[in-house]
């Protein structure tokens, strides 16, 4: 009897057993390079990562895969140094494929050497994308978790003071109505009644706007058509601007509806391009845009993804340093003169939205203007993760 004999010939050859395990390792992009940094080799899990075919990249600078801002900043040349220097590199950035597309890179880089001389390098990179942006959920969750919790701590105080407040103001009011109706008041009289009682609306108004941020207020919810509602507030926008202030939108089309209370959210939209405005003394525009997001809802208890419209309004003002735009939220806190405004504005804003189930994004930094976008749940079922 004949025995067959196996046509997969014995995997007897050290360098082809390395080549076929490197080979077969297709969520990794292996490459070796020269000691200026040129690739050598590499093997599929490359051309899978890349986008590249072998014959395209051969004989080329480990740079190309990195973005332009990072070949400009030397990135690639000072991991191959540190690597050289601690006999290992491992970092994390971003990276460009064949077709342009950018994605987060994990990279470990370590020196090839024989006797103690420099060969080359290996390279391994793995595309941890997904990843990145499930931390990055994550983060913006919980830091809308404390926001919220600093918030309802301010705002048990807040509404206490501003109920107390207000029953002050109803009998200051009722007093001065009375006052007003006598008969044979003279015209000082009449002044300082008029005067008192303008002081005394203003606090109505106060109150009004700390009530706004403690969520205490009744909201008159209905569904809310973001891009009908933002066309149709653009002229009192403009208006409410000085001249050298240019208000424009830029809008993504089909916009799910939120539910809010749409009184509140245009109060919320103006309040903050009015403030844009302000930052820009010399002109400027003021840029609003809405476009949906996917987040993680700020309940950190059952961590569940929500769709939201954010709508954020853009200056080109001079921005917050980091300092002041942690407590841009904080009741009372502003950096306008005496009288120029009672620092609750935005605090309003961000007592608004949480009262609709959602929350507030500042970006800012120094010379590069400010971004505060309000992000509001779309009308959906929640998808639990």
């Amino acid at each position: 009897m004949v025995q067959a004999v196996s046509s997969v010939a014995p995997l007897a050859d050290e360098s082809r057993q390395l080549k076929l395990l490197i080979d077969n390792v297709s969520d990794h992009a292996i490459y070796l390079l020269d000691t200026q940094g040129r690739i050598c080799n590499w093997n599929r899990g490359c051309e899978r990562v890349k986008g590249y075919t072998a014959e395209a990249v051969i004989g080329q600078h480990i740079g190309l895969f990195y973005t332009p801002e990072d070949q400009q900043l030397g990135v690639p040349q000072q991991a191959l140094d540190y690597a050289r220097d601690h006999g290992r590199f491992i970092g994390e950035g971003w990276r460009v494929r064949c077709n342009g597309e950018r994605f987060r890179a994990g990279e470990v880089i370590e020196p090839v050497r024989e006797d103690g001389c420099l060969l080359g390098f290996v390279k391994v990179t793995q595309d941890v994308t997904e990843r990145y942006q499930a931390q990055r959920l994550l983060q913006d969750a919980q830091r809308a978790h404390v926001q919220q919790r600093q918030l309802d701590n301010v705002g048990r105080l807040t509404r206490g003071l501003a109920h107390e407040f207000n029953n002050l103001l109803t009998t200051i009011g009722n007093a001065l109505d009375l006052i007003a109706l006598r008969p044979g008041a003279d015209g000082r009289s009449k002044e300082l009644v008029d005067l008192a009682q303008a002081a005394a609306d203003r606090g109505s108004l106060l109150t009004r706007q700390l009530l706004a941020f403690s969520s205490d207020q009744t909201l008159v919810r209905e569904p809310v058509v973001v891009q009908e509602f933002l066309l149709d507030a653009l002229p009192v926008l403009r208006r409410a601007c000085p001249a050298s202030i240019e208000v424009k939108l830029n809008l993504t089309s089909d916009l799910p509806p939120i539910i809010t209370d749409g009184v509140q959210l245009h109060s919320a939209v103006l309040n903050l391009v009015l403030n844009s405005g302000e930052a820009m003394p010399q002109g400027g525009t003021v840029t609003i845009t809405a476009e949906v997001e996917q987040r993680l809802a700020p309940d950190l208890s059952q961590p569940m993804r929500r769709h939201y419209v954010a709508i954020a309004v853009t200056d080109e003002g001079n921005g917050m340093p980091p300092d002041i735009a942690e407590r841009a939220s904080e009741p009372f806190f502003t950096t306008k003169e005496i009288g120029k405004g009672s620092g609750l504005g935005l605090s309003q804003v961000f007592g608004f939205v949480s009262q609709c189930d959602g929350f507030v994004d500042v970006q800012t930094a120094p010379g590069r203007g400010t971004t505060v976008r309000l992000l509001l749940p779309v009308i959906e079922e929640v998808e639990h993760v």
